[in-house]
């Protein structure tokens, strides 16, 4: 065997550290081969659900995406992120290609934004490095793309809370969102930096899926439903509006990376999930809201302490004590068909506190 063949053996069958080691410099020193300094990279990237996130919403953005649709579900330790968005889509070739390092579509459209450089044909490979699993769950030319991240978060952590949504403070007539760096959070201040370019839609895989079929049924005819042809054919974000049932709209949903069960595709379908508004909407709201409550502040700040010291939580024992009434109370919605992801609030007033629990997912 020739000595470079040796070599080469070596390095496909070596497990150990020639295979990460281009050239021994002596000293302790080493120079790195590219794949494992890519891979050390990779580690780097990522370092929680919150950063994976923004990559796939960037991702998606690159890709041309009007609308993007985004759930989340939690079950123990393992995250779940699937994004679905009506962009270019991926050739079937390339589904597996693109989780590679230096594999993009970008080689002359590169973007700046606040998170940095996107187009280095890194930000696949980074999340799969990092994730349990990363796939393409669907994906055409033209049809746009769904991809689905399960991760590990005692590897990957995430913010403790995942339940609070942003708000605005106004402070010398700046408004400035507030609220714990979440999964939701990072949504926020991705759809508020691109409002005029993209949709964003984030909720569990229930309510997203309803925002789906809402989307799809405002932009099919009821001709194209019933007599379009294969659903494939049609645009991902079309897919469920045209399920002729409970079991054909589940079966959708999973091809396209949300797990439901036939029983909650049915309270999809009879409009008993409500699907969740634009973030872009949301976040105008509670901007809305701040500038009122701020307006109201300035009047009736001197009223405020009359009837003695009122009990202030801080956020984060706010925080810890709706995920506990919200625990509390998903033990028993599914007996009765409730939605178990519904965010508990909590109000102080007077001498009482209250928890209130929607029976249905607010807008």
């Amino acid at each position: 065997m020739a000595e470079g063949s040796l070599s080469d053996f070596i390095d496909e069958a070596s497990e150990g550290s020639r295979l990460r080691v281009e050239q021994d410099l002596g000293g302790g020193f080493v120079r790195l081969r590219t794949s494992e300094a890519e891979r050390r990279q990779a580690a780097q990237d990522i370092r929680s659900s919150e950063d994976a996130l923004v990559e796939l919403l960037r991702n998606a953005r690159d890709a041309g995406a009007r609308h993007i649709f985004t759930a989340f579900q939690r079950e123990g330790a393992q995250r779940t992120i699937t994004v679905i968005d009506d962009g270019s889509g991926i050739p079937e070739a390339m589904q597996e290609r693109i989780f590679e390092p230096r594999v993009t579509s970008k080689l002359d459209s590169a973007h700046m934004d606040k998170w940095g450089m996107h187009g280095r044909g890194m930000a696949l490979f980074s999340i799969r490095e990092n994730a349990e699993q990363a796939r393409v769950a669907f994906s055409a030319p033209g049809l746009g793309t769904a991809l689905t991240v399960v991760t590990d978060t005692a590897s990957l952590p995430e913010r403790a809370d995942q339940s609070t949504f942003p708000h605005f403070e106004l402070k010398d007539g700046v408004a400035a969102m507030r609220g714990p760096r979440n999964l939701l959070r990072t949504a926020a201040e991705f759809a508020l930096e691109h409002r005029d370019e993209v949709t964003v839609f984030c909720g569990s895989p229930a309510e997203v899926a309803a925002a789906l079929l809402a989307f799809g049924m405002a932009t099919t005819t009821p001709a194209l439903r019933a007599f379009g042809g294969s659903f494939q054919e049609q645009p991902l974000v079309r897919w469920l509006a045209c399920a002729p049932d409970p079991a054909a709209f589940a079966e959708r949903a999973a091809l396209m990376g949300l797990e439901l069960s036939e029983r909650t595709a049915r309270r999809v379908l009879d409009g008993q999930v409500e699907p969740p508004l634009p973030l872009r909407d949301l976040l105008e709201a509670q901007l809305t809201a701040g500038k009122g409550a701020a307006s109201r502040n300035r009047t009736t700040s001197a009223k405020r302490h009359e009837g003695g010291p009122a009990l202030r939580l801080t956020e984060e024992d706010r925080c810890e004590l709706a995920e506990a009434m919200q625990q509390a109370f998903a033990a028993v919605a599914e007996r009765y068909y409730l939605d178990p992801s519904v965010k508990p609030r909590i109000a102080i007033s007077g001498d009482s506190l209250s928890v209130i629990v929607p029976l249905v997912p607010e807008r």
